[in-house]
């Protein structure tokens, strides 16, 4: 049905009064829509015009281009063809096309242009044309047209070739190009250039004899004093000096000339080494110039050498350590410069242990890989020729030099800690420690003072004080020297042996060294007490820099000082020579604060950390503890055995004990039975796994099988304790060794290291910690070097004197042998002989068939040394201190020396004082201090000599030594009880509870008479 009246056309209106949603969207979107294409629209006639736009430009310098190819092909050699060869621009084509024209016609008209009318034109224009040819060259060096580029490159700059065509002008015009090129990265595509044409290839290269030229022509060029002949040494030291394998890529020929054209003597222009410099571009700044530089020494002016010298270092400063290693980094673990040569180390070389810090927690830049030839270039670094050369000539050169050269050797010890040994023994076996040592003493070192290095704020006022890197140095490299210096050298008593030469004299006289050693003390006290400010953050710096700075850390310097200073101290600690009191810095401090402090600390570290804590953290953390593990003879003996007493007070409150009730009776002990003609086995058996920390009850079983009567009240444990010691020390059982001193040490027999064996060391540790926990003394004596390990110090030649002084002597004889060492037919093996078999130990890889050397004796001397103090027993000494650490806190013996260490174990070497011992005895029976019979046995003991005296307390006591702290330390005390009146008794003890059994003699002589006889034939002794 069609609509009527037109209705169709009609607007559609709803009358419900509410529009439609869906259609207004609809409208919306397709208003959208219709925007959207008209933007498309414009967008494509736009672009469109731009397209026409730029090919019409395009079609306009083609055209331009063609035509200026057509005019520069009619006037290739004209002014005319040398604009438009500039207009086209970096055109491979055309550049070659004018560089063989120009190159074979010769160099008159290269310059022809250059004396008519169009002069000024063609030296803009020529500037423009050479930065072409160089970015021509830096882009393909092998190419066809590179020959007559670099033909053209070498005369335009050449004075003597631009002189020798326009005349004396001539020098000026070659220095306005180079300079034009310098500033627009003339070196750096020279740099590319070389870079580019494989090592493989370089040999045949014939780019190369022709690039070589141009990266020193501007030393000809320019004046020694301008901004372009400064600013070209740099350019070519941080653009062609880091091309890795400089010197392998190079022609010989081209090498020489290189080599003998460096401006070596203009190193005091250089400035420091641009910090744009990759850790690989400084290696090999390094590599390089030690191929080139090293022949030139003797020629250097010293202010020359010294910037040469300046230069390394701070290289060496920037790089960091291990990178000279050339291997692929293993660990994201920050790797300290420090070398702890202390450490009892199992490695073959010259101790050097890096340690790894926990409180940076930025991972280290990744280090390169290196080539082989790159490594063998650096080892020169280190090679005891040029070391040795560089001394030489340094040493009579000025204070200056000789600095920076320190500095150099120190910096480069930093960069490469494993060869630490390496570098500061080749020192010494070239024959210039002494020199050094003495140079560094007397021109430097002697006349710094603590104050002016560590300030009382902890920190240094000038980091570039030349007694900082000296001090360093020396510490170091004396250091070094006592590895293998004996007590006949250190002290000067060396004579004649075996037609050898007497040894050579300490480089430092006794005063000299007392002197030095209480600088270190103060530097080394300083460092430890500025290592933390007043609310306990870290105050130490991270670097010395500057131009006579050290890379280290203020950390790091307090490890090398600490070094000597402990060096210097052991030797001391063995034959005095220091005036009393000398190592004490009781003036300076607070004892009675300082234990407190000290206290404190221990107990924030044992309670807030339950992983390990090393040293270094322990000094960073808590500054008196620092001070007592690393430097603890600076605080009397008496308050270190104080603060060890207390810290062992503090363990026991720890686990809910009562320190006073050790030898009561009581619950809460653990209780075992012990066969008296069993005790080690029953021993072993018993408490090889028991808490040695707690009380533990003793009861005996006697030869019939029945237990002994009596309670343990603390003497029966002492008795076992002490038969216990006497057992598992006995050198016939195999486990331990005498010297001629009778101090013992493991036996470093195959028997030894056994498993069975290895527990025994185990047990024995504990059992020495629980002496030590408990306060007994035992009459045992170990040896040095033994003790050392205790410590984790390292033994060093001296120690082999009191193992086997036929060895020593041998070493001596050897180090000091003024022949040629290869006649004695050494090489670097050992001879060791088990249960009658000889064999042969390589000391080194394949060191049977390396002979020992005047070079490498030394290193033979210590790696003998350390052979027969410490890896021969390496596995029994670890199993004895896992043993004594399961007792005794590591940390808390880092607070003694050997020395001190024994008179914790035995008791002091001191004289018996009888009146100490008087006043701290207890009486029993009819007895008091007031019995007739009690006044005469104190006049008898007055009246006896010391060993006498000694002779009684180990009848009583079981051991010959008085406590370390006075008889009130004694536990349980000295005690003499009544043991009636037969006077033809001798007197008893019972050692078990420090008792003395005195009969009631009438009259002082017959006492005498019969305690003598008692005490020096152990009459009478009693364990009961």
């Amino acid at each position: 049905m069609l609509p009527l009246f037109g209705d169709e056309k009609r607007r559609q209106i709803n009358l419900g009064g509410k529009s439609s949603v869906s259609t207004l969207s609809s409208l919306t979107d397709q208003a959208k829509a219709r925007r959207a294409d008209r933007f498309l629209e414009k967008r494509k006639n736009d672009s469109a015009t731009r397209i026409q736009a730029w090919w019409r430009g395009v079609s306009a310098t083609l055209a331009v281009r063609a035509e200026m190819r057509r005019a520069f092909e009619t006037d290739i050699e004209g002014i005319t063809g040398l604009r438009c060869l500039v207009l086209i621009g970096l055109d491979e084509d055309a550049l070659g096309k004018w560089s063989r024209t120009i190159a074979g016609k010769g160099e008159g008209c290269l310059f022809s242009l250059a004396l008519g009318p169009n002069q000024s034109s063609w030296l803009v224009l020529i500037r423009q044309v050479y930065f072409l040819l160089l970015k021509s060259i830096a882009a393909s060096p092998q190419s066809s047209n590179a020959v007559a580029h670099l033909q053209i490159m070498n005369a335009l700059v050449s004075p003597d070739v631009v002189m020798r065509h326009i005349g004396p002008q001539g020098r000026a015009v070659a220095a306005d190009i180079l300079l034009y090129v310098l500033r627009r990265g003339f070196y750096s595509s020279l740099s590319e250039a070389i870079r580019y044409i494989p090592v493989t290839e370089s040999k045949g290269s014939k780019a190369l004899p022709l690039l070589v030229p141009l990266a020193t022509v501007a030393f000809a060029t320019f004046a020694p004093m301008t901004d372009g002949y400064s600013e070209s040494l740099a350019a070519l030291v941080s653009s062609i000096l880091t091309i890795p394998l400089l010197p392998y890529r190079l022609p010989l020929q081209s090498l020489s000339q290189l080599s003998s054209h460096l401006p070596f003597a203009s190193f005091v222009l250089l400035p420091p080494p641009a910090s744009s410099l990759t850790i690989t571009d400084k290696i090999h700044l390094v590599a390089n110039l030690m191929a080139f530089t090293p022949p030139r020494y003797g020629v250097l002016p010293a202010p020359a050498l010294t910037a040469y010298l300046n230069l390394l270092t701070a290289l060496l400063d920037s790089i960091p350590c291990n990178a000279f290693d050339g291997k692929p980094q293993l660990s994201a673990a920050p790797v300290s410069t420090s070398a702890n040569i202390d450490s009892d180390s199992d490695d073959e070389s010259l101790p050097v242990v890096s340690v790894v810090s926990s409180f940076t927690s930025n991972p280290p830049p990744p280090l390169p890989i290196l080539d082989a030839r790159t490594q063998k270039r650096l080892s020169t670094l280190i090679a005891p020729a040029h070391l040795n050369s560089l001394l030489s000539i340094t040493l009579k050169h000025p204070d200056t030099t000789r600095m920076a050269l320190y500095c150099m050797i120190l910096a480069l010890e930093g960069v490469w800690p494993g060869k630490r040994s390496s570098i500061l023994g080749a020192i010494v076996v070239g024959g210039n420690g002494t020199s050094v040592i003495k140079e560094l003493w007397r021109g430097t070192v002697r006349g710094a003072n603590a104050a002016s290095i560590i300030p009382a704020s902890g920190r240094p006022s000038s980091p570039s004080d030349p007694s900082i890197p000296a001090l360093l140095f020396l510490a170091d490299l004396y250091t070094h020297v006592l590895l293998t210096m004996g007590d006949d050298e250190f002290f000067g008593t060396s004579t004649l042996v075996g037609g050898s030469p007497a040894a050579p004299r300490n480089p430092m006289s006794l005063d000299e060294l007392t002197v030095f050693s209480r600088l270190l003390l103060d530097v080394a006290f300083g460092l430890y007490q500025g290592s933390q400010d007043s609310d306990g953050k870290d105050t130490s710096i991270s670097g010395i820099t500057g131009p006579k700075g050290v890379r280290y850390s203020w950390e790091e310097m307090r490890e090398k000082v600490t070094k000597c200073l402990v060096a210097i101290h052991a030797r001391d600690s063995r034959r005095p020579f220091t005036p009393q009191d000398h190592w004490l810095v009781s003036s300076q401090i607070d004892l009675r604060s300082f234990v407190e402090a000290a206290l404190f600390e221990e107990q924030q570290i044992s309670t807030g950390n339950a992983r390990a804590v090393t040293t270094r953290q322990i000094a960073r953390l808590a500054p008196r503890l620092g001070i007592l593990h690393n430097i603890p003879f600076s605080i009397p003996f008496s308050t270190r055995v104080q603060v060890f007493r207390s810290f062992i007070y503090n363990d026991m409150l720890k686990r809910q004990r009562n320190p006073e009730d050790m030898y009561n009776p009581g619950s809460g002990r653990l209780q075992i039975t012990v066969r008296r003609d069993n005790i080690a086995e029953d021993g072993f058996d018993r408490l090889r796994d028991a808490d040695l920390k707690g009380r533990i009850g003793i009861t005996f079983i006697d030869k019939f099988g029945e237990e002994e009567a009596g309670i343990d009240g603390g003497g029966v444990f002492k008795e076992f304790f002490t038969s216990l010691c006497k057992e598992v020390f006995d050198t016939d059982r195999g486990l331990w060794l005498a010297n001629k001193k009778n101090e013992l040490y493991p036996n470093p027999h195959l028997y030894a290291v056994e498993a069975h064996n290895l527990n025994w060391y185990r047990f024995i540790g504990r059992i020495i910690g629980k002496a030590m926990h408990e306060g007994i003394l035992v009459d045992i004596a170990f040896a040095g070097f033994f003790l050392a390990k205790w410590l984790g110090k390292q033994s060093f030649l001296d120690d082999l004197a009191s193992l086997d002084p036929e060895l020593y002597n041998g070493l001596i004889f050897l180090k000091h042998y003024a022949g040629n060492p290869e006649d004695l037919s050494l090489n670097f093996t050992v001879a060791v002989e088990d249960f009658g078999v000889n064999k042969t130990i390589n000391l080194i890889p394949d060191g049977s068939n390396i002979a020992v050397t005047k070079e490498n004796r030394l290193q033979y001397i210590y790696l003998v040394s350390h052979y027969r103090l410490s890896k021969q027993i390496k596995l029994q000494s670890e199993a004895f201190f896992e043993g004594l650490s399961q007792i005794i806190d590591h940390k808390w013996l880092k607070m003694f020396n050997q020395q001190e260490l024994q008179i914790l174990i035995g008791g002091t070497d001191s004289p018996v004082d009888v009146d100490d011992l008087q006043g701290n005895t207890q009486y029993g029976g009819v007895f008091d201090s007031n019995h007739a019979t009690i006044i005469a046995f104190w006049k008898v003991v007055h009246s006896l000599e010391q060993e006498q005296r000694r002779a009684l307390l180990r009848f009583v006591t079981s051991c010959s030594r008085p406590p370390l702290l006075g008889f009130k330390e004694l536990i349980p005390n000295f005690a003499i009880r009544d043991a009636g009146s037969d006077e033809l008794r001798l007197p008893t003890s019972s050692t078990c509870v420090n008792l003395l059994k005195l009969p009631r003699y009438s009259s002082e002589k017959v006492l005498k008479a019969k305690l003598l006889q008692a005490i020096t034939a152990n009459a009478g002794f009693d364990l009961s």
